[in-house]
């Protein structure tokens, strides 16, 4: 059975049929421009990324390398700031933070959101002002709080009743009185993966309408001598194509904005509707236009407002994802193709779940093509692999490359902005990639790659 017609298996590892394989692309070189970054072609054969050849990359900062292309994060940024111009828009830092790229976020008029005294630290390092940061965290320890209070964190989004009263202790240590949020699940449940499906009410995250738990965290918060509380917060997950799930959830806790003045005679004025909006990893995503997205957020609110008699509040969104996720690309050396005839071909490459766990995690899909040439080899059907100890270091289950890919090519994995750098780890001891920000045909290192030396820093045994 030949290696170039046999279709990969599903992920669960059955065997397609022969007889009905998948069908590949038209053409194996060419660039999705909805899925790769926005400065992404071929030049020659080889596929350029703001102006500079991954070849070129490759040799002189290595693989495996995440590329970052700065105008299209900073496009990204600056099209959610005009959408929402008549609001505020936190970019959310668990989706990739650096100091530069809290730069860029400072630098395009975003504000931040940061989830752990690491994040917030990174934030401090890069000179963003405290008062255009939001400070998030389920389990936000006496330590986070005390920090963030000292910082003068201009917002922080309580979890749980524990948390308003630890929170409220720190703030009378400091004789401060912080600007905090609280977090509503809402009921609706996003259809996406159950992991980062955030707002149905059995989960870890905030407290529930439905129970009224909501209800008693206002009372608690009001309550507290040393806590200032101006909106709710929403957030109903992760990886979403449509607006539907955020117009219930805006629906549901603007009427509880309703009830909280009719019953306790307070007008809040901030709502933040979180997160969550996907990204085209494939060419069969489709995601939103963030004007689209501000256009029907900001008509449920104005409508529910006008009909209960209420001011607006000001809206604010998290995008994450939508930001940093299209602008990046993981490049790696392929160092084994191995056809296991009459299953699938696997494509060896120099980095994996170490830097990308999302597809072991969550079944991510990605794009990825050879892009240290152009071939008109035929497709092959791979699944192209890392190269960790776990039968499940998978990068991409099924895809098509040519059949004439060798050791030492270059492919790419499109889309690895958001997530991959975040999560990545020293799995079988591997170095974490370095990052590089490619602009105007130069590149510069962000993020330096991890040596030996740093993986025994912490080894004192």
């Amino acid at each position: 059975m030949s290696r170039y017609a046999h279709p990969a298996g599903s992920r669960h590892a059955e065997v397609l049929p022969e007889e009905n394989p998948p069908l590949p692309p038209e053409d194996l070189n060419t660039l999705d421009p909805r899925v790769w970054p926005a400065t992404a072609h071929r030049s020659d054969g080889e596929v350029t990324i703001g102006g500079v050849g991954v070849r070129a990359l490759a040799a002189e900062y290595g693989t495996p390398l995440f590329v970052m292309d700065e105008e299209d994060f900073r496009t990204r940024a600056r099209d959610y700031s005009t959408a929402f111009a008549d609001a505020d828009v936190y970019y959310a830092g668990k989706a990739l933070l650096t100091k530069a790229v809290a730069r860029w976020v400072v630098e395009e008029g975003l504000k931040l959101d940061v989830c752990s005294g690491g994040e917030l630290a990174v934030a401090l390092a890069a000179g963003v002002p405290t008062d255009r940061v939001a400070m998030h965290g389920n389990n936000k320890s006496v330590a986070e709080l005390r920090r963030a209070v000292e910082a003068g964190v201009g917002r922080i989004i309580l979890d749980s009743l524990d948390e308003i009263d630890r929170l409220e202790s720190v703030a009378a240590e400091y004789g401060a009185r912080p600007k905090v949020l609280i977090r509503v699940t809402t009921g609706v449940e996003a259809h996406t993966h159950e992991f980062v499906a955030t707002a149905h009410d059995d989960q870890k995250f905030g407290f529930a309408l439905s129970t009224g738990a909501a209800a008693e965290a206002v009372r608690r918060v009001l309550a507290a001598e040393h806590l200032d509380l101006v909106g709710l917060h929403s957030h109903i997950g992760s990886q979403i194509f449509d607006t539907s799930g955020f117009e219930v959830a805006a629906r549901r806790v603007t009427r509880f904005l309703t009830r909280i003045h009719e019953e306790l005679d307070v007008t809040l004025a901030e709502l933040d509707l979180g997160g969550g909006l996907g990204i085209a990893y494939t060419s069969g995503d489709d995601p939103l236009d963030p004007k689209t997205i501000a256009a029907s957020l900001t008509a449920i609110v104005r409508r529910e407002c006008q009909e209960a008699g209420l001011p607006v509040p000001r809206i604010a969104v998290e995008p994450g994802r939508a930001v940093a996720g299209p602008a990046g690309v993981t490049v790696y050396e392929v160092g084994t193709v191995k056809d296991v005839e009459g299953i699938r071909t696997y494509v060896s490459v120099d980095g994996g779940m170490s830097d990308n766990i999302r597809t072991a995690l969550y079944g991510s899909e990605y794009t990825s093509q050879l892009v240290s040439r152009e071939s008109d080899a035929e497709p092959m059907l791979s699944r192209l692999v890392g190269k960790h100890c776990e039968s499940g270091d998978i990068i991409v289950h099924d895809l098509y490359l040519p059949a004439d890919l060798r050791p030492g090519d270059l492919v790419a994995v499109a889309a690895t902005g958001a997530y991959c750098y975040s999560m990545a780890s020293n799995y079988n001891h591997l170095p974490r990639p370095a990052m590089v920000a490619v602009r105007d045909a130069n590149a510069r290192v962000i993020v330096r790659r991890e040596n030996e030396e740093d993986l025994l820093r912490l080894d004192v045994g």
